[in-house]
């Protein structure tokens, strides 16, 4: 970004901060809007504020990459605001910065996923430069090649990034040669190969109604919303064309890597197979995870950082995709206490795997849970997240109105399995670092099953 950009970008953005904080959005009522096109969002209407905020999906994001071609998707998502139609990047950002509209888009392992955020006043310009955007992407030469040299520059700065390294590693071990195994950002190597017609060919085959999701928050009224809808989306093609994607379950457990990089500070990254998103069990491991992994009162980091005085931080958290799901966790701590480090995470662990929760950490979990939700969900751009991904999670519509309930509902017992099921088998570890302490233990047997 030229520094003029940087400015704007940074005082659009401050002007649409300012405007979307207001009071909690939870209680707010959630409508199903179809528009007279077929378009269907959920839609908050909110005149709290001149501010309408968008979040949408397509199903693809970065497990759509061509074999041999990670990145496609990342570049698609650096370019589409680079000027469409018969308009250059330069006149297409000055367009966006003269009215204080952010527009974005990002490539995930499963989803090409786009934000939207302006003033309600802008709103008919803001939704047709993301019509523009999506149907007419111009991939110019001069912008493809800028765009591809931050991402190298990006890629070759993360060869010296531990933090980087562990979780590029951490996934290649998991999922090892599924489209999961790769980062959706791409490699050195893939990276210079992908040409316009790669880019070009993934928005014809993402880009696509059938998977789109919409979530909308704002002051608009659904019939204005309805007919933005309509002439932004309703021209993209009927059907994506997408390469199936097969079931994968992570790597069991235990294994170790060790990735040998000359830095001060030793990285651990550690996980394991997960709890998919529609499990029955998933809200009990989400309660149990709090607890092991979730903040400054986890086990975690009572036991990591408190007591042994390991790192300054420690976390572990549950991820989910379409088409298997993990639990991973990161800490940074000093070389020569890096062994040390894995025996206190693989300890702690091996302890809740094999005891569960106390009553007392269930309920403060449950409470923090439930108390947490309204402040997650305090402006319209939050809101029209959450409900973005609650559709990709094809949850209900009234799930905000049913989560607390969900959350009250884990038992100690259900608590206990989800430890089981999720820590029983021990851990996948990644060290990266400048000694091989941690790596050169021996694997940790699993603890024994309840």
């Amino acid at each position: 970004m030229g520094a003029q950009r940087v400015a704007s970008t940074l005082i659009a953005g401050a002007v649409l901060l300012v405007l979307a904080a207001s009071p909690s959005h939870a209680a707010a009522k959630i409508q199903r809007l179809v528009s007279p096109g077929g378009i269907e969002a959920w839609f908050v209407q909110d005149a709290t504020v001149p501010l309408i905020a968008m979040e949408y999906a397509f199903s693809g994001g970065g497990a759509q990459d061509p074999a041999g071609k990670s990145g496609v998707g990342n570049l698609v998502a650096g370019l589409l605001d680079e000027g469409s139609g018969d308009l250059d990047s330069k006149t297409f950002h000055e367009r966006l910065e003269r009215r204080a509209i952010e527009l974005s888009f990002s490539s995930t392992r499963d989803y090409f996923r786009g934000s939207l955020r302006m003033l309600k006043d802008n709103k008919d310009e803001a939704f047709d430069l993301l019509h523009l955007a999506l149907t007419s992407p111009r991939f110019d030469t001069s912008d493809v090649e800028r765009i591809r040299a931050q991402v190298l520059s990006g890629l070759r700065r993360d060869t010296t990034n531990p933090t980087s390294l562990a979780s590029r590693k951490f996934l290649e071990v998991a999922f090892g040669d599924h489209p999961y195994g790769r980062q959706s950002n791409g490699t050195l190597d893939s990276v210079p190969k992908i040409d316009v017609a790669d880019m070009k060919d993934y928005v014809r085959r993402v880009i696509a109604k059938d998977t789109l999701r919409i979530a909308v928050v704002g002051d608009v009224d659904a019939d204005t919303l309805g007919k933005l809808l309509d002439k932004t989306f309703g021209g993209l093609p009927a059907k994506a064309s997408l390469t199936p994607l097969a079931e994968v379950e992570a790597t069991k457990p235990p294994q170790r890597a060790f990735v040998p990089l000359d830095v001060p500070q030793t990285v651990v990254t550690f996980g394991g197979p997960g709890i998919r998103r529609h499990d029955p069990n998933f809200m009990a491991a989400y309660v149990v995870n709090h607890i092991l992994g979730g903040g400054s009162s986890s086990r975690l980091y009572k036991e990591v950082r408190e007591k042994r005085g390991l790192a300054y931080s420690v976390y572990e958290s549950l991820l989910w995709m379409d088409r298997s799901a993990l639990f991973i966790g990161n800490t940074g701590t000093r070389a020569d206490r890096a062994g040390e480090t894995v025996d206190a995470i693989e300890d702690e662990i091996r302890r809740i795997a094999e005891e569960g929760p106390t009553q007392k950490e269930l309920d403060e979990a449950k409470s923090y849970l439930k108390g947490s939700q309204m402040l997650a969900l305090d402006t319209s751009s939050k809101l029209a997240q959450a409900l973005l991904q609650y559709q990709l999670d094809k949850l209900p519509i009234d799930y905000i109105e049913k989560r607390n309930a969900i959350v009250d509902a884990v038992t100690l017992d259900d608590a206990k399995k989800a430890a089981q099921k999720l820590w029983g088998q021990g851990l996948l570890t990644v060290v990266v670092g400048r000694t091989p302490q941690a790596a050169a233990q021996p694997a940790v047997a699993p603890p024994k099953a309840n």
